[in-house]
């Protein structure tokens, strides 16, 4: 094939069609470079499982081709997966200072940082990477240090947003570069992969400075300890906080491995500024003033094991909730969070503090791009081709019809999934059939092992509890010379269970002996005439179906 006629295939791997799990494949020819790695944290109907994690069948059967990862920022969203992309596949990792700082961190915990190749960008900088020349554009986000991405490829230049916001009062100064994006936009973009995460959202997305404010104002009022939930990634929050407290004189402590770790990673690198004498540890909790106590922590999301949850459970060794503390969750509700982030402040209500979160106060601000601000990069950029990122379909839906309803000339919006193939020319973009993609669930040191036929199981044993029969019988008789003995966990409690314990044991004695001889020595004939006969029974008589595992011993 002739090189100019070769098509730009563009694969997202994740984070079309829900939020995280972001990666998405640049490929022309034998050159291929990845955007991002992250993960996803599990939804309600994965039991047990840690986290999600994309599908990287593609690039393993391709891992030669594979240049490097680009990663955009330091969200776990955008980052969460490369020890397990790197596991597979060694190539160089490219980000910024603090996207790699804190990415380093995480290489570390899986003993992967001396045989990876992190390599340092800044906006403005371009990296060569087979056929792609990318280029680093600054842009303003809920963390620091993020950008969007430029990549020149033989069939025209395609725009990756990034995750970003437009704020002109950033707390670190450093606003997204439209300059940046004009200027590609002027020289002609074949395609723009934008963030589509807050399209519902109508108008400007405010600005952390707003939230400076706030918190200023709660820290002038509040009569107690004040005690601050935050995420462990948000930097330019974490230095609000650091400022308010040296401004009204108050000490900090910080709390919870991943804030501890974020603000030690920040600090070193220069990105928060703290004050002398500002931040002291929790052994300082008994001796100063109440009214100077000030605490962040993580478990803004009502995480089972973080320090908040800790607290509202008065299961924390060191901090218990006293009259006039103050709590404050600085975050949004992640959908599918809600419930446990309820529970953890009636338990703080009860426990005699008081609380403030995003229902009752301007306490959070996105780092996502509202309507307008959307509009913007998309008339900025002027793209040939326009196709929503980041977002669960209905975000992709309405980021793609709120394009089409600017009436732009000679842009042409499209919609993609997961695992499609958008392939580019010069003049076209079409999707042309789909690679394997999909979640892989990670379940403690188990990657893959887990199948939604596994996860459909945990369900139901969540939901019918399981019972055990046990049976010992003699090889040489084909007789009953133990049992049958019936356990159950989770169908119901034992001092409740009006005869049909008994009942079981009948059963399953009947339909032992109902079985002829030859067939008594099968004991998976055995196993299955006695699973079949207790699913009959309870399902009658309580109308439920438990899990049953009956078990056959031979002597």
């Amino acid at each position: 094939m002739i090189e100019s006629k070769r098509e730009l295939r563009v694969i997202p791997l994740g984070g079309l069609g829900e939020i995280g799990l972001n990666m998405m494949v640049i490929e022309y020819g034998d050159d291929i470079i990845v955007v991002d790695s992250g993960l996803m944290f599990p939804e309600d109907y994965m039991l047990g499982i840690d986290i999600v994690i994309p599908d990287i069948s593609y690039l393993k059967a391709r891992s030669k081709k594979v240049k490097a990862v680009i990663v955009t920022h330091g969200h776990e969203d955008h980052t969460g997966a490369l020890p397990f992309f790197l596991r597979e596949i060694n190539v160089p990792v490219y980000g910024t200072k603090l996207t790699l700082g804190l990415i380093k961190e995480k290489l570390k915990e899986f003993k992967l940082l001396n045989r990876t190749k992190l390599k340092t960008v800044k906006p403005g900088t371009r990296t060569n990477l087979g056929v792609f020349t990318v280029e680093y554009i600054q842009v303003t986000h809920s963390i620091a240090d993020g950008v969007g991405l430029a990549i020149k490829t033989p069939v025209g230049t395609i725009v990756h947003s990034g995750d970003f916001k437009l704020d002109q009062t950033p707390v670190d100064g450093k606003v997204t570069d439209l300059h940046k994006f004009a200027e590609y936009g002027s020289k002609g973009v074949l395609a723009l992969f934008s963030d589509s995460t807050n399209v519902e959202n109508e108008g400007y997305t405010l600005s952390e400075r707003e939230i400076g404010r706030t918190i200023d104002d709660i820290f002038s009022k509040a009569a107690g300890r004040i005690i601050i939930a935050a995420f462990s990634s948000s930097i330019h929050r974490m230095q609000q906080v650091i400022d308010a407290t040296y401004k009204h004189k108050k000490k900090l402590i910080l709390t919870g491995k991943s804030m501890l770790a974020n603000f030690r990673i920040a600090e070193s690198l220069g990105y928060i500024k703290v004050p002398k004498s500002v931040i002291t540890d929790l052994s300082s909790l008994k001796s100063l003033p109440k009214n100077k106590i000030v605490i962040l922590t993580t478990g803004s999301q009502g995480e089972p094991r973080s320090v908040l949850t800790r607290i509202a459970l008065a299961d924390h060794k060191q901090i218990k909730i006293q009259k006039n503390d103050l709590v404050v969750l600085s975050s949004k509700f992640i959908p599918g969070n809600e419930k446990s982030i309820a529970n953890i402040i009636n338990n703080l209500y009860q426990r005699g503090a008081d609380v403030i979160y995003e229902k009752v106060s301007e306490i959070h601000v996105s780092g996502h791009a509202s309507q307008e601000g959307l509009k913007l990069m998309i008339n900025t950029v002027k793209p040939k081709f326009f196709i929503p990122i980041h977002g669960e379909y209905r975000h992709l839906v309405q980021h793609r019809n709120l394009a089409k309803n600017m009436n732009l000339k000679g842009c042409t919006p499209l919609i993609a999934k997961d695992g499609d193939i958008i392939s580019f020319t010069k003049n076209s973009a079409k999707i042309k059939g789909s690679v394997e993609s999909g979640k892989v669930f990670i379940d403690g040191k188990g990657v893959g092992d887990v199948s939604n036929l596994v996860i459909s199981d945990r369900k139901h044993l969540s939901e019918d509890g399981v019972i055990i029969a046990l049976l010992v019988i003699s090889k040489t008789s084909a007789k009953i010379i133990h049992g049958p003995e019936i356990l159950t966990s989770g169908v119901m409690l034992e001092n409740m269970n009006n005869g049909i314990m008994e009942d079981a044991k009948q059963a399953v004695i009947a339909t032992f002996n109902s079985i002829n001889t030859e067939a008594k020595r099968d004991t998976a004939e055995v196993k299955t005439e006695v699973r079949r006969c207790l699913r009959r029974l309870f399902n009658k008589r309580l109308l439920r179906r438990p899990v049953i595992f009956p078990i056959i011993i031979e002597i």
